[in-house]
This record gives structure tokens, C-alpha cells and sequence, in this order.
């Protein structure tokens, strides 16, 4: 039977936001995703990424930060992404806790949600393991300036998952990056694929897209205790 989403009001101070909540029966872990920049977290990409999840055996929570809440287009400032961040991280956790789950709670992010993960866990906030769909590590043309420098710090596993052909990270740069990290880093190429992982050559909907990184994803965290690989 398909997990059903349970709609969410979370505060963060002063601040609430949406989330949506998914659990198949008996999930191995929970994921919470954050959404990029540009997009909120109803975006056909992260709908297909949770479902897929979902279908994969694992409880998902996916939520908008407080900007996107509001309508506004500016992304949040990090002290409010982060408290975001550890408001929805509470929420999984206290969603898992009220149904008797025991697996492991995972931050993951798109692109801008997922470096203000890092930056959350970066600043003492708890989650088993971080995933990154695109990571933002320069803008576009701008690789002299590497938003780096608390990801060497972090205990945690990390996956990073990036297109080949996405501008805010230089392969060369980004696969320096994840070895500087160390073991606990991994870096998976998707070939051909851009910042929002459509990929040259293949039409397919941004569902299918963000569907596409789901199977990696529960493997990775399979792998590292969170169910059955």
C-alpha cells in the first residue's frame, strides 16, 4: 500500500512552515529533504524523489523554509534556514518516536536546502547522515569562491550526488572537495546531468528526474545501518 502524506504546520521562533509527511509501513529510516532555492517543496522534483523513497521502503519529510512560506523569492539567511532545519529535523524525529520507528533520521537537501543542512549539522544539529542532490559549491563562473569550509568538520556520512554538466560545482573541484572530506564522503557522478539533474540527450519530467536518485540514496544509507540493502 503507498504511503498517504500527512500535512504539517512547524515552527521555527517565530516562524511557521509546511511539511508533508509520508511513512510506508515498517520504513528502515526517515529522510527529511529540503528544497532549493527556486523552488518550493511541492516542485515535481522532490514530490518524485519522497515518493520514490517512499515506494523504496523509507519514511520521508519534506518541508518549505520560511521565505517560501511567506511568498517570498529571496532564499532565508542562514541562522533561520538552520532553525528550520532543526524545527523539521524535531518533527521527523517526533514522528518516528509516535509510530514506534526505530531506523535512523537523514538530512537531504537540494541544492541550497542541502548546504543549509550541512550548515544545520555543521552548528550541532543531530542527523544520522547527509544527502546532497547538487551541491552549490560556487556560483556559476565564480570557482574562486568555494562555500567549503565547514563541510570538513562534519562526522557524518555524506553522499553527494551531482550532474556532470551542473555549473555550481566544477567535477575537478567538487571531487578535491569530497576526497579533502574524507572516508565518510562519496561522490556519485550522474553523466550528463545538469543542476536539476535533466540529463543531455534524455527528456523525461522533473518527477522522473528526482525519482532517478532515489534508489542510490536508500542504498547509501542501507549500506551505513539504516535497513536492508
Amino acid at each position: 500500500m503507498p504511503a498517504s502524506d500527512q500535512q504539517l504546520t512547524v515552527a521555527a521562533g517565530d516562524a511557521t512552515f509546511s511539511a508533508v509527511y509520508a511513512r510506508p509501513k515498517a520504513p528502515t529510516a526517515t529522510v527529511v529533504v529540503a528544497h532549493g532555492a527556486g523552488a518550493g517543496m511541492e516542485h515535481p522534483f522532490l514530490r518524485g524523489f519522497c515518493d520514490a523513497l517512499n515506494s523504496l521502503g523509507l519514511a520521508t519529510l519534506r518541508f518549505n523554509f520560511p521565505y517560501r512560506e511567506a511568498g517570498r523569492k529571496f532564499p532565508d539567511r542562514p541562522p533561520v534556514a538552520i532553525a528550520a532545519w532543526r524545527a523539521a529535523m524535531d518533527t521527523a524525529q517526533a514522528q518516528a518516536e509516535a509510530n514506534g520507528d526505530r531506523g535512523p533520521v537523514w538530512a537531504a537537501g537540494k541544492s541550497f536546502g542541502g548546504r543549509m543542512a550541512s550548515m544545520a549539522v555543521a552548528d550541532g544539529m543531530a542527523a544520522a547522515g547527509l544527502v546532497y542532490l547538487g551541491y552549490p559549491l560556487h556560483a556559476p563562473g565564480k570557482p574562486e569562491k568555494l562555500r567549503d569550509e565547514h563541510l570538513y568538520g562534519l562526522p557524518t556520512p555524506m553522499l553527494f550526488l551531482q550532474g556532470t554538466r551542473d555549473p555550481f560545482a566544477t567535477p575537478g573541484l567538487l571531487a578535491g572537495v569530497v576526497s579533502r572530506i574524507g572516508p565518510n564522503a562519496v561522490l556519485q557522478w550522474v553523466e550528463g546531468g545538469d543542476h536539476s539533474f535533466a540529463v543531455a540527450g534524455m527528456k523525461r519530467p522533473a518527477d522522473e528526474a528526482g525519482a532517478s536518485l532515489a534508489a542510490p540514496v536508500a542504498g547509501f544509507i542501507a549500506a551505513r545501518g539504516g535497513g536492508p540493502a
